[in-house]
C-alpha cells in the first residue's frame, strides 16, 4: 500500500464527504455503510498508483431507469421514500465533476431494496518520501472486527511488517481461540480487538480473555473513534492501549513498534540480574500445601521465607518486626479471621516508614472485579493461582528491583 500520494485533498475529501452524506440519507439507522481503499501498480507509469475507492452502503438502493441519470445536475428519484429526504439532487453531479476533473472515473452499481456501491478510481502521483523499513519481530496476532474485508486487510498488512495474523469476526470465538493457545503453551503475542462489534464487544471480550488467561497477552483496542471516549473503560478491563483505524500500515506499525520499544525496555531490565539472596518475604497463606509449595518456590530463588497463617497473623508479625525487616508480602485472598483485603488495609494504615513495601495479592481470585479490589485496597499487583513461577519472578524483580 502506498500511503504518501500527491493529490488535490480538498477535492477527493468532497467526493468522498458528498458520497457519505448520500449513504447516510438513504440508509436505516442499524444499516451499514463502508469505505475501502485499494490499489494496484501502473507498470507503465512507475511514479503513479491507481487507487480504487469504495463506498458502499445496504440501504434503499435505486431503481435501473435512475441510475442512467443519477449523475445529471438536479436528479433525485420519485418515490415516497426519497420524497421525505431533503436534498436538490445536486451532489451527484458535482461529484462526477470532480472525478472528471481529476481525469478519474465514477461507476455505481444500485439494486432497490439492497443498498448502493460507488467506485471511484483516480491515477495519483507517488510522493518521494522515503519510506522506513517497516519491519517488526514474527509475532503472532489475532485480528478480531466483525468486518470481514478489514480482517483480510488488517492480517495482509501484518505480513507486510513481518507478523502473522490471525482474525476473527466474533468476540467470543476470539476468547475461544486465545484460551485455545493459552492451553497449548502457544499464546498470542498481541490481540487486536475492534470496540464496536455486535454481541460481545472489545471491553467485554477483553473483560472476558483477562478472566480466562491472566493479564500477560497484550490487548489493544482498534477504533475509528475516539480514544479518550473509552479510555478509561478499556484500561480498567485490561486494555493495554489504542490504534485507530483505518488500519494502515503506518498506523499498525507505530502503533506495534512503541509496544515493541517497551518489550526490549523490559528485557534490558530482566537482564539486570537481581540478587535475591537475603531478600525477606512474608507469606500470608492459610493452606498448608500451598505454604510448603510457594515456600518451595521461592527458597529456591534465594528468598528467607516466613508464614503467617491468616492476615491477622501477617498483620501482627508486620507491626512487631523491625522497620525494614521485610522486603515484600505475598497475601492471599480468602483466608480465616482477618482476609487479605482487610490485612492489606490494616498495614497501609500503619504508621511506620516502610508500610507502603510491596504488597501482592497470590489467589486464584482471578476476575477482572477482584483484581480492581486488590488495587483499591492498597496491594501493588495481583498474581494469580495456580502460580506460574516465570510470572511470580518477573512481579518479584520488578518490585525489588534496586
Amino acid at each position: 500500500m502506498v500511503e504518501e500520494v500527491y493529490c488535490d485533498s480538498v477535492r477527493l475529501n468532497q467526493i468522498l464527504i458528498n458520497l457519505l452524506s448520500n449513504a447516510m440519507k438513504f440508509t436505516p439507522e442499524e444499516g451499514n455503510i463502508r469505505v475501502y481503499l485499494s490499489q494496484e501498480p501502473l507498470p507503465e507509469e512507475n511514479g503513479r498508483v491507481r487507487c480504487h475507492f469504495f463506498v458502499k452502503d445496504d440501504g434503499m438502493g435505486m431503481a435501473p431507469e435512475f441510475q442512467k441519470k443519477i449523475f445529471e445536475s438536479f436528479s433525485r428519484e420519485d418515490s415516497a421514500r426519497v420524497q421525505k429526504t431533503e436534498g436538490t439532487g445536486l451532489g451527484m453531479a458535482i461529484t462526477k465533476y470532480i472525478v472528471d476533473a481529476m481525469n478519474g472515473t465514477i461507476e455505481l452499481k444500485s439494486e432497490q431494496g439492497k443498498g448502493s456501491e460507488f467506485h471511484i478510481t483516480l491515477d495519483l502521483e507517488k510522493a518521494a518520501i522515503h519510506e522506513e523499513d517497516m519491519r517488526l519481530p514474527a509475532w503472532n496476532v489475532l485480528v478480531v472486527d466483525n468486518n470481514e474485508d478489514l480482517c483480510h486487510s488488517a492480517v495482509s498488512v501484518l505480513e507486510e511488517i513481518g507478523i502473522n495474523g490471525e482474525w476473527t469476526t466474533d468476540g467470543r470465538r476470539a476468547v475461544e481461540m486465545v484460551e485455545k493457545r493459552h492451553e497449548e503453551n502457544n499464546d498470542y503475542h498481541i490481540v487486536l480487538l475492534d470496540w464496536k462489534m455486535p454481541g460481545m464487544d472489545g471491553v467485554e471480550t477483553t473483560r472476558e480473555i483477562r478472566k480466562r488467561v491472566g493479564d500477560e497477552i497484550p490487548i489493544f483496542i482498534i477504533s475509528a473513534y475516539d480514544w479518550s471516549d473509552i479510555e478509561e473503560e478499556a484500561r480498567a478491563a485490561g486494555a493495554r492501549g489504542f490504534i485507530p483505524k483505518p488500519l494502515f500500515k503506518s498506523n499498525l506499525y507505530f502503533g506495534l513498534k512503541h509496544y515493541a520499544d517497551e518489550v526490549e525496555e523490559e528485557r534490558a531490565e530482566e537482564k539486570k540480574v537481581i540478587d535475591f539472596k537475603g531478600k525477606k518475604i512474608l507469606l500470608a497463606e492459610d493452606n498448608d500445601l500451598n505454604w510448603e509449595i510457594a515456600n518451595e518456590i521461592l527458597s529456591s530463588a534465594g528468598f528467607e521465607v516466613e508464614w503467617a497463617e491468616n492476615g491477622q497473623i501477617c498483620v501482627e508479625k508486620f507491626k512487631n518486626s523491625e522497620v525494614g525487616f521485610y522486603d515484600l508480602i505475598l497475601m492471599d485472598i480468602r483466608m480465616p479471621i482477618l482476609d487479605g483485603y482487610g490485612a492489606a488495609k490494616a498495614i497501609r494504615a500503619l504508621e511506620r516508614p516502610d508500610a507502603g513495601l510491596p504488597i501482592l495479592a497470590m489467589t486464584a481470585d482471578a476476575f477482572s472485579e477482584d483484581v480492581q479490589h486488590c488495587l483499591e485496597c492498597g496491594m501493588n499487583a495481583h498474581i494469580a493461582k495456580p502460580i506460574d513461577i516465570n510470572n511470580l519472578i518477573q512481579h518479584l524483580q520488578k518490585y525489588l528491583k534496586e
